[in-house]
């Protein structure tokens, strides 16, 4: 991966509904979830989900497929392990990352 592409991918999820819309589909992985579905969830006007939408499958994060008349989205599963790999990459000066400790989940808001 390169740092542009990186980039791109880092600027799709920059904005709060496009993280929370990912998040929510990455919950569901390979089952993957309707426009009908999230609007439900994340109670978000059509036209708002639509948009982020698109800028999440332009960034590639996003698979989806018809079926029949829905769209089902997915994760990209192999891009956001790429990405994981491209920020590893080298970690820790290449020695293994073990830590001595267990670490303690720090809740992000």
């Amino acid at each position: 991966m390169k740092n542009k592409d990186a980039i791109h991918i880092f600027l799709a999820l920059g904005q709060e509904t496009r993280l929370n819309i990912f998040r929510l589909i990455v919950q569901r992985g390979d089952v993957g979830l309707t426009p009908t579905q999230m609007i439900e969830k994340l109670g978000i006007p059509n036209a708002t989900l639509s948009f982020h939408l698109k800028e999440l499958v332009n960034a590639g994060l996003l698979l989806v497929e018809r079926q029949s008349r829905n769209l089902i989205y997915r994760p990209n599963a192999v891009l956001v392990q790429d990405l994981s790999s491209f920020l590893l990459d080298n970690c820790c000066g290449g020695r293994p990352c073990v830590p001595v400790s267990p670490i303690k989940k720090v809740k992000i808001k």
